[in-house]
């Protein structure tokens, strides 16, 4: 059974998971109690974990750990991490085939819509995880 949510539903499950877990046992329990499956959770878990925000330890003792501080991690990061680049539209990708403008340079809405894409990856850089801790 898949999930079906608004975009505003999800981006609303994403910032009460990030900005109310002091640890990461504490974010895999949040995320569970969101509806979100362990399975899925572990496989963000080792996203992050390969981009280095997250140790992970084997074994019985084993689990994991955020490997840097709060104030070092930002949105940026994770959303880099765990969804890709952002791109307020698909146009601004690289090999997208614009059907807008056939002399293959950018059109007006590929140019606005990666100032749109820069402007807010801007953003998601300056909030830092430490703003999100209760």
């Amino acid at each position: 059974v898949t999930e079906i949510m608004t975009e505003e539903e999800a981006d609303e499950k994403r910032v009460t998971i990030l900005g109310s877990s002091d640890t990461v046992r504490e974010m895999i329990d949040n995320i569970s109690e969101k509806g979100v499956s362990q399975r899925f959770a572990l496989k963000i878990l080792r996203k992050l974990v390969s981009g280095g925000l997250v140790k992970s330890y084997k074994g019985a003792g084993g689990g994991y750990e955020i490997a840097l501080s709060p104030s070092e991690i930002s949105l940026y990061d994770i959303v880099e991490l765990v969804e890709g680049t952002y791109r307020f539209s698909r146009c601004v990708g690289d090999g997208y085939n614009c059907t807008c403008n056939k002399n293959e340079l950018p059109c007006a809405y590929q140019k606005v819509f990666s100032n749109i894409s820069e402007e807010v990856c801007k953003m998601l850089r300056k909030q830092t995880f430490d703003k999100f801790i209760k």
